[in-house]
């Protein structure tokens, strides 16, 4: 006989689309009577709201177009740059210009941890930027000082009016490009302020990278030219320069119209003005202080380059650092806030809520599930980790109108998969609460039979 199945939301829950609602929790007792605790939970096949498309729709042929089109435009800043620089210069740059790669994304990557993004997502945006992004600038670029040039006849400011004007606009709009198309296509991994950072920064560090290939591979093919070498070569000062000084110059530029994206996913839908406005100031604000890095020494004079460095660059990286850490201190504020409420209807264990909110608990907890239960424990604790982090910020971005009609579909579905795992991940997560102090235990009542003098006899 079949079971009963819910009958979907119940009409009496506030409207998860209202700012300031606090959505109902389901009731775990009732669909656990019922036989049936998914109810509102779509097939397998159509897990995730992915309705079938025609075959051109279909996501297999756009990820093998996007993987083309970056590809052949890798293929041709690689005849570029190789073309400029020779091979022996392409290969030197190549080797330079990687080192600071690593620890950038890393640095991104580390902002991440809360709710990490997809891989592919950020892999993308490193593609774009190195390839896509740097093909358009070359090429912009190039155009336009040699319009100019012949314009006014004056080679010299043509030059200058390229790096100051010229180059901000046209690179900070193809690496903007990159943020912008994952803003419209990957809405659902795009929901606030760490994740237009995280995108803009892996974004920019591709076109860093591509950029640093040039430069050094300039520099070293002058320096064979004129016979220099060690630490007064032209190469030294440019590695010291764009590598050692400032590798984070071209992400801290393009992190401005990734904060502008990112404010305008945390609006809500009557909020026009500001997801409208915020996204093309932020890239406003990227284009200045590009120009304003890049005619440093020009507008300045010869110490320009320093004085901007110290007064402008590197305090606003601090405050962007600052700024970055602290939302996702406030992410971490959240999930401490929102899942307690599934915790006290029965969905997840009450340390679990606890554990969740502390990075630390959450490595130790995987830690110990997989000393315990061997990797395929630790997976499920990591996936039950993923999976209450995005329940808590759908829950807590519907507290803000910020969700679609499907929330409740999207709640089901986390709850599912939270359900799953929930025999391996609660003890788990119970014993790095109380392992990192997150839950208070009592400690035990010891009976001391022997003479106490401080015993009332």
């Amino acid at each position: 006989m079949s079971q009963p199945r819910p009958q979907g939301p119940d009409p009496q829950r506030p409207d998860p689309q209202r700012p300031g609602a606090h959505p109902a929790i389901p009731d775990y007792e009732r669909q656990r009577r019922l036989g049936h605790l998914w109810g509102a939970v779509p097939e397998p096949a159509r897990r995730r709201y992915r309705p079938r498309r025609a075959f051109w729709r279909s996501r297999a042929v756009r990820a093998a177009a996007v993987i083309t089109l970056l590809a052949l435009c890798g293929l041709v800043i690689l005849a570029l740059v190789r073309d400029e620089t020779g091979t022996r210069g392409f290969v030197v740059g190549l080797g330079l210009a990687v080192l600071p790669v690593p620890l950038l994304m890393g640095a991104f990557r580390w902002l991440d941890r809360v709710e990490p993004g997809p891989w592919r997502n950020l892999l993308f945006a490193f593609a774009w930027g190195a390839c896509a992004a740097a093909l358009i600038a070359i090429i912009a670029n190039s155009f336009a000082t040699e319009w100019i040039a012949t314009a006014t006849a004056d080679p010299a400011d043509a030059e200058s009016l390229g790096a100051t004007v010229i180059a901000p606009i046209v690179e900070e709009s193809a690496k903007g490009a990159a943020v912008l198309l994952l803003f419209l296509f990957r809405r659902r991994d795009f929901t606030g302020l760490v994740d237009g950072v995280v995108v803009a920064g892996f974004t920019a560090t591709g076109f860093a990278f591509t950029e640093n290939i040039l430069y050094l591979g300039n520099a070293f093919g002058e320096d064979q030219h004129f016979g220099r070498a060690g630490i007064e070569s032209v190469t030294a000062a440019t590695f010291f320069l764009r590598v050692v000084m400032a590798p984070f110059a071209h992400p801290l530029f393009t992190v401005l119209t990734g904060i502008g994206f990112g404010l305008a996913a945390m609006a809500a839908r009557r909020q026009r003005i500001r997801r409208y406005v915020l996204p093309p100031l932020g890239l406003v604000l990227a284009m200045g202080m590009h120009a304003l890095w890049n005619g440093s020494a020009s507008l300045f004079g010869p110490f320009g380059f320093y004085l901007v460095y110290a007064v402008f660059m590197v305090p606003v990286f601090g405050l962007l650092t600052w700024l970055a850490i602290s939302t996702r201190q406030r992410e971490l504020r959240a999930i401490s806030a929102e899942l307690p409420a599934y915790a006290a209807a029965g969905w997840l264990p009450g340390s679990a809520a606890y554990a969740l909110s502390s990075m630390r608990a959450r490595g130790m907890a995987r830690d110990f599930a997989s000393r315990t239960y061997g990797p395929e424990a630790a997976r499920a604790v990591g996936e039950y980790e993923a999976f209450a982090t995005s329940l808590a910020f759908l829950r807590h971005r519907a507290q803000r109108g910020v969700v679609g009609p499907d929330f409740v579909e999207r709640e089901q579905e986390l709850l599912h998969h939270l359900w799953q795992r929930k025999e391996i991940a609660g003890p788990a997560l119970t014993y790095a609460a109380r392992a990192t102090g997150r839950v208070r235990v009592p400690p035990p009542y010891i009976d001391y039979d022997g003479y106490n003098p401080y015993r009332q006899y």
